[in-house]
């Protein structure tokens, strides 16, 4: 089969031919028809994300399941699945408790080999995954059955940035319908969280982005303010907009600790701060000890937009067939394996929301 292989810190994946694993009993090959290209692959490319080369990218895709193991229960060949990026087992400690995004499975599934190169080095793949290739071996804890007609193209960003983004607001941050949201960093995943936003009730939707093409997509998809960091301090265009008093709910989806603490600063007090954005390992964020007593900010972290994924997929499905979801909007460009290259450049360009290899 044909994959995307990162090889090098700074370097143009390598399209290759690979030998992927034998099936394992709790294993299925899937045969992948969609993969969108998120922010947090290039992240791994420029090493803020620590999967060490070779390894097979991608994280974010759909497929048709061709082959399972001999002691998987949930699934069979011909099954229409998404993949989690965060595995659920169902049986660990934050599965029982309602936390799947947090499972213990994700920290094996991490580091295990999936394929092998033409010379026999062994790959990894991103995630457990590796959706840039034509198929993929996933432990079944990392994949979904749905049924739906939805296009490959929009089923597969619900394995990656719907999830997070619609969580985060959702699940997360649980909005309150009638508040107002601020949203830093408005590529795929923050115009995700500007849809949750919108179908949690929020009455007022900032969208905070330097990226015309980001803000107009926003407004779309139910931002009721576009915010132009280049026209002013997007802070006090917040708290100017909302009676000096900043939003109920700030979201940082970029992952930088400059936004972190913008996003912090735009919350009013008592409001709820909620970082999406996957930060470099070695960043940190300082913010002053009383600012944090004082202005009873309620701040929160973020993984996977706290899914339990055999729920929230369903879920994420029927808010799109009903049309309160807009996924289409959200894919810019239907891309080849070849073309994954330029699609980071395009990401980088901001010329892009989503682009999908199909």
């Amino acid at each position: 089969m044909r994959a995307a292989v990162f090889v090098e810190q700074d370097k143009p994946l390598s399209i290759e031919e690979v030998t992927p694993n034998a099936v394992g009993p709790r294993e299925a090959l899937v045969r992948v028809t969609a993969s969108g290209v998120c922010h947090s692959d290039l992240s791994v490319i420029n090493g803020g994300l620590p999967f060490p080369p070779p390894c097979i990218l991608g994280h974010e895709g759909t497929g048709i399941v061709e082959e399972v193991g001999d002691q998987v229960t949930t699934l069979k060949p011909g099954d229409r699945v998404v993949a989690a990026f965060v595995p659920a087992c169902g049986s660990c400690y934050y599965c029982v408790n309602g936390q799947s995004n947090l499972c213990d499975v994700g920290a094996t599934s991490f580091t295990a080999t999936h394929a092998t190169r033409a010379d026999g080095t062994p790959l990894g793949a991103m995630t457990g995954l590796g959706t840039f290739a034509e198929a993929m071996v996933v432990d079944e804890a990392g994949l979904v059955k749905v049924e739906t007609d939805l296009p490959d193209e929009q089923l597969a960003l619900i394995g990656c940035g719907v999830t997070t983004g619609v969580g985060a607001a959702l699940n997360t941050a649980q909005i309150k319908p009638g508040s107002s949201v601020a949203v830093i960093g408005c590529g795929g995943v923050g115009q995700a969280v500007i849809q949750g936003a919108r179908i949690a009730g929020a009455s007022r939707i900032f969208a905070i982005d330097p990226v015309e093409l980001k803000r107009k997509t926003a407004e779309q998809l139910g931002a009721t303010d576009l915010i132009d960091p280049a026209q002013g301090d997007p802070v006090s265009q917040v708290q100017a907009l909302t009676g000096g008093r900043g939003a109920d709910y700030a979201f940082e989806v970029i992952g930088l600790p400059e936004t972190i603490l913008q996003a912090y600063n735009t919350a009013r007090r008592g409001g709820t701060v909620t970082v999406v954005g996957a930060a470099r390992m070695d960043a940190t964020v300082t913010m002053s000890a009383f600012q944090l007593f004082y202005e009873e900010k309620k701040l929160l972290g973020c993984i996977y937009g706290s899914a339990q994924v055999r729920r929230d997929f369903p879920r994420f499905i029927a808010l799109t067939e009903t049309g309160r979801l807009d996924l289409g909007s959200m894919v810019s460009r239907r891309i080849s394996l070849d073309e994954v290259n330029d699609a980071f450049r395009a990401m980088q360009a901001g010329e892009v929301i989503r682009s999908v290899v199909v």
